[in-house]
Formats: C-alpha cells, structure tokens, sequence
C-alpha cells in the first residue's frame, strides 16, 4: 500500500510542477489543434494532395502528351481517370493542375500577407491622420470589384503565372491589412510596447520584432482561410479563359474544359472538380482549426 501511496504522491508532484510550470501559448494553440479531429485531418489530406501532385513530376505519363487516335476515354486500367478529348491522361493533368493551383495559392497569399501586415502594422502604429488617410484608400479600393481589377492587371500586362501571383495577391490584401491594423490598436499601448520605448528602441525595432509578432496568430489563421478563397478565385479566372494559359493548366481550367464536354464525358469535371472541392473543404476546416487553437480567449481544456 505504501508503494501505491508513494506512486500517487510522485504523479500528484509531477501534476503539480506541470502546472506550475504551465505552457506557452504555442504549445497550447498544438495542444488543442489536435484535439480538433477534423482540422487534423484536413491538414493531413492536403499534405498527401501536395506530396502526390510533386510525386506526379516522375511518375506517370506527361501532362500534355497527346493521343489523338484515343481521343476522350472512360477511366480504365490505362488511365485511372480517363483521357480528354484530346487523350491526354487526366491524372496526369489533374496532378499538374494541382500544383499550379496550390501554387498559386501559397504565393499569392503570401504576397497578400507581406503587404498586409506592413500596411496594417503601420498604419495601427502611427495611427492619427495618416491611419485615417491610409485606411481611407483601403476603403476606396474596396469599393472596385476585385475580379475586374484582376482582370484589368491581366488585361494591361499580359497573362503569365508570375502575374496571376502578384495580381491574386494586389487585391486579397485589404482584408488582412484591417485585421492586422486592429490587432495592433489592441496591444501598441500596452505595457511591453511602452517599455521598449522607454528603452529607446527604434521605432523598426518596435515594430518588427515586438508588434507583429504579437498579432501573428490572427494572421496565421486569416492566411489559412485566404489559400481557398484565391484558389478559387484562380479557378474561376481559368473557367473565364483569364487564368493559366495552354500546354500549362490548373484545376480551374480542367474545370472549364469539363464543363464543355460534361454531357459526353462527365469524368472530365468530376475528377477536377471533386479533387478542388475536397482541397477546399480541407482548407477551411485546417483554418477553423487555427482559429479556435489560436484563441487566447479559450479557457484552457
């Protein structure tokens, strides 16, 4: 009984030192990540989708050799999804056009973070008449509808993939740029804030290495969920004809493709569009993951 007894003390003790020791607000934020099954597997689907569209650079059949002899087939053995109308594998096509796709939207949510957060951070930071001025232009670039001024960037300065980044990213930044400027009200007045200034800390120091990463949790989340809105909007650029031009393709322009011929060859859009679908849904639950991880408001479970 006294070794049961001992045994119950020491796992009472090492309870208590947790406890007291307590954890950061990261290894919290993971502790209840995985906790959420379904933002786990989320994130699990699209790590294999990622890692199976790199794999598809060695493996199978080019993306647009051609058979024209084959024409558009019914999957089979040969072709696990089948051919278009041109009798080019569809796997092959689909595995290429996802990493376009992903492509696409890790680089323009990147460029929309980049500028989002500094505009933001500056304009929260300095606040007074240049926050209003800056927040002002925010304001007006809301007002234009985003697909138009992608599409008037693509119009003026050609259609290539580097642009479809930077054009993606020129109009998704707005939203980040007001979440970041909140966040940095909230906390420029707070005691640490204050204290670096009293130490006589640049005001870049400031900024760069005690504002943003303050505020860094919001953003993580907001870029989560921005990766489906511009995989998205890629698609339906590329179902307009706007997006990612021939022998190259995408999800969205498999789409487009399939949707011409879905009446003969159904497996020409289901394969694209269920494979877009599930990464979607994949990215929007991995971001309802983050937010409810990353919510400091949470009392801890």
């Amino acid at each position: 009984m006294s070794d049961i007894a001992d045994i119950s003390n020491s796992q009472e003790a090492i309870d208590l030192a947790q406890a007291e020791k307590g954890a950061s607000l990261w290894q919290d934020s993971w502790r209840r990540l995985r906790k959420n099954h379904l933002a786990v597997s989320g994130g699990a689907i699209l790590l294999v989708t990622g890692f199976i569209c790199l794999l598809g650079i060695w493996v199978g059949q080019p993306h647009d050799a051609q058979n024209l002899d084959l024409g558009a087939t019914a999957p089979s053995a040969e072709h696990w999804l089948g051919t278009d109308m041109l009798g080019r594998d569809l796997l092959s096509r689909v595995l290429f056009g996802g990493r376009i796709s992903l492509m696409v939207g890790l680089a323009a949510t990147f460029v929309s973070l980049v500028i989002g957060v500094i505009y933001g951070t500056l304009s929260g930071y300095i606040g007074g008449k240049v926050d209003a001025v800056m927040m002002r232009i925010v304001d007006i670039l809301y007002t234009i509808p985003f697909i138009i001024f992608v599409i008037l960037l693509m119009v003026f300065f050609g259609r290539n993939l580097f642009l479809i980044f930077a054009a993606i990213g020129a109009v998704e930044w707005l939203t980040m740029a007001r979440i970041v400027r909140g966040q940095v009200l909230s906390v420029k007045n707070e005691e640490f804030i204050e204290a670096a200034r009293a130490l006589g800390l640049s005001q870049a120091r400031i900024i760069f290495r005690h504002m943003i990463p303050n505020v860094i949790g919001p953003v993580i989340v907001y870029a989560t969920l921005t990766v489906p809105a511009v995989m998205l909007l890629e698609a339906v650029l590329s179902f307009l004809g706007l997006g990612v031009q021939a022998p190259a393709t995408s999800w969205g322009a498999l789409i487009k493709e399939g949707a011409d011929a879905m009446e003969e060859y159904p497996w020409m859009l289901l394969f694209p569009g269920g494979t877009l679908a599930i990464s979607l849904f994949c990215l929007n639950f991995l971001g309802d993951g983050l937010r409810d991880a990353l919510d400091v408001r949470r009392s801890k479970d």
